[in-house]
């Protein structure tokens, strides 16, 4: 049996939104959001850019992870890119 390894993502939209999900393949589901076939949130909020990736964890902690990552500011978002720090499960 294998286990799928699942991370959390935060893409900023081209109006410096922040959108974020989970995936298996970040760069499958980014290139999604940017052709337009991802959430329909970043529909139409381009350009997408990957702001942010965890460290890889199980599908149930990435789905606690991202409750915690959407319910964070968005200066708190802004800081992840621009210090490299990491968000675990217990982040909250």
């Amino acid at each position: 049996m294998s286990v799928d390894t699942w991370h959390v993502y935060v893409i900023r939209c081209g109006d410096s939104s922040f959108y974020t999900g989970i995936s298996t393949d970040v760069s499958r589901r980014l290139a999604q959001h940017q052709r337009g076939i991802g959430a329909r949130y970043t529909r139409g909020r381009g350009p997408l850019e990957l702001w942010w990736v965890s460290d890889p964890l199980t599908h149930a902690e990435a789905l606690i992870a991202e409750r915690r990552m959407k319910r964070r500011s968005h200066r708190d978002k802004e800081a992840l890119n621009r210090d490299g720090r990491t968000v675990s499960p217990s982040v909250g």
